[in-house]
């Protein structure tokens, strides 16, 4: 496959429990390249949550390789994973974790200007981005003052405002009624294609997972193509 931004090459992590070693991923496998969504199924305690961190660069694997855009990342220090991740990849939470005090725009706008963007530069960004999900008259709006579904779509493109290549999202319909999930994965699945990312997205919704590119499940800590 052409064009891979996310390669996980036998994976391995073991957490100790009760003094004893309890092995979480065995072996893991995964690429995907960009335009790709890929679903990341598997029952609750499977693995799911450290997968997808270590796939991040949040976690470190015990064993293993992690190439990301090119970069080894199993080669670098803390500060340079950190470096790595923060230029490279999204992250989207079943909560939205925006800002409360700040406006839609202002939360598109912060992670611009912590990565070093000039105010106007990032203000121009993030309305555009606003309106890539139909959200620009919302733009002076605080969280309190949207819709779940309003809420959602800000998390989305706030995930893409340092320009990723890949989104790594974790259960980001679950909280939404089904009818508004609908609503925020049909704009999760227009942003990825258009803007040419690499989508892993941790679900419980098999109809959602149906519907992306790729379906992978994670038993006992061992990953499958379904």
């Amino acid at each position: 496959m052409s064009n891979i931004v996310l390669s996980l090459q036998n994976i391995t992590r073991t957490f100790q429990q009760a003094g004893q070693p309890l092995p979480v991923l065995r072996g893991c496998n995964l690429e995907i390249a960009a335009g790709e969504l890929v679903a990341l199924i598997g029952p609750s305690g499977s693995g799911k949550s450290t997968f997808l961190h270590t796939a991040g660069l949040l976690e470190r694997p015990d064993g293993g390789k992690i190439v990301i855009a090119g970069n080894d990342a199993s080669t670098l220090d803390d500060a340079g994973r950190t470096a790595l991740r923060r230029q490279t990849i999204g992250f989207v939470y079943q909560f939205h974790h925006l800002l409360p005090e700040f406006s839609a725009v202002e939360n598109i706008m912060l992670p611009q200007m912590l990565a070093g963007a000039a105010r106007d530069d990032a203000k121009r960004r993030a309305l555009d981005l606003l309106n890539l999900v139909e959200l620009s008259m919302r733009a002076d709006h605080r969280p309190g003052q949207l819709s779940g579904g309003e809420q959602q779509r800000v998390a989305l493109v706030r995930a893409l405002a340092n320009k990723p290549k890949i989104l790594i999202a974790d259960e980001p319909t679950g909280n939404l009624d089904p009818q508004t999930a609908d609503v925020v994965f049909n704009v999760l699945q227009d942003l990825v294609r258009t803007q040419n990312l690499a989508l892993l997205m941790a679900t419980h919704n098999h109809d959602l997972a149906r519907r992306m590119g790729r379906v992978v499940e994670i038993r006992a800590g061992v990953l499958a193509q379904i």
